[in-house]
């Protein structure tokens, strides 16, 4: 298993439109094949910088996701968003 780290920080006045892309779009990534979870978090000093957090049987899972038109769909209505370049890391448990 992997878990994937997006570090995503919006222009504060775009928070909102944010929100309806993921409340749209996460019930789908979840049930992506390969996909375990996926949750979203918000830093606690600068309300405008969210994280996801999810989690993949695989990088073979999660490279499937990036390559899918959900992916590409859900990331071209979030990219515009952005106040700086978002940030990814994959990770796994030690």
């Amino acid at each position: 298993m992997i878990k994937r780290i997006v570090k995503l920080t919006f222009k504060p006045e775009l928070i909102d439109d944010f929100m309806v892309v993921f409340i749209e779009s996460a019930p789908k990534i979840r049930s992506f094949v390969g996909c375990r979870h996926m949750e979203l978090l918000q830093n606690k000093a600068q309300k405008n910088i969210l994280f996801t957090l999810s989690e993949w049987d695989d990088e073979s899972a999660l490279e499937n996701y990036r390559n899918s038109e959900l992916f590409k769909t859900t990331w071209a209505k979030t990219k515009v968003l952005f106040d700086e370049k978002a940030e990814a890391w994959t990770v796994t448990n030690i």
